[in-house]
């Protein structure tokens, strides 16, 4: 008891510390990962699978929100890692999962996520989860790119896997394009800094603005 009760002190002050740092600054809280491209047939994209893993105080975030605790081992329980993918999949209707795929330009629509599944890797949350299409797509001689980005900046997500194709992949490539920062983005960069942890900025889809994208292509 005693043991359990200074870990969950530890992991108390590491959460105060990391809070009162983050909360100087827009965003957040920081996700890194990627997406694999599940496809069939002659170029047809039906899901997408993707992979985030949320930095040391997002993670923390993530489990003092829910009422949740490492145990021991540094670990969850099994029942609190059942109870964290229930929250986690448990989408509202209206979330579009930070999650947006376009092919030629155009969005797509993305049903909820199945098959979540979370650890913890190094001491941070790594989740992933399919999105299928709710249509599939034909993206012979067509371009499909995935962009990850919260609306208001909250989170800040940054493509660190290489992309993979799963199914049938002839003629297929995807690669990564990072985003690069202009003068006018350092520029938005200061001004969203400058916001308080309950504030958001005014601008639509600002994250959009800091986004990498995935970019697929068949044939």
């Amino acid at each position: 008891m005693i043991v359990t009760a200074m870990i969950r002190f530890f992991v108390a002050c590491l959460a105060g510390i990391v809070l009162t740092k983050q909360a100087e600054a827009h965003p957040h809280i920081f996700v890194d990962g990627g997406v694999s491209f599940q496809l069939s047939g002659a170029a047809q994209l039906d899901a997408l699978n993707v992979t985030w893993r949320y930095d040391a105080f997002g993670t923390l975030y993530l489990l003092s929100t829910y009422g949740l605790s490492l145990n021991t081992e540094g670990d969850l329980d099994k029942e609190d890692w059942q109870e964290l993918i229930r929250r986690r999949s448990d989408w509202p209707a209206n979330f579009r999962g930070s999650t947006h795929l376009t092919v030629n330009g155009a969005p797509v629509a993305l049903d909820r996520p199945t098959d979540f599944e979370a650890r913890l890797v190094d001491g941070r949350l790594e989740v992933t989860f399919v999105r299928p299409l709710k249509t599939p797509v034909d993206i012979q001689g067509a371009e499909a790119e995935v962009a990850f980005y919260e609306a208001t900046y909250f989170y800040a997500f940054s493509v660190t896997d290489t992309p993979q194709l799963i199914g049938d992949t002839v003629d297929c490539a995807a690669e990564v394009a990072l985003f690069t920062p202009a003068a006018k983005d350092a520029e938005l960069l200061v001004t969203l800094a400058k916001l308080g942890r309950e504030e958001t900025s005014g601008l639509r889809n600002v994250g959009s603005n800091f986004a990498d994208r995935i970019v697929l292509t068949c044939g």
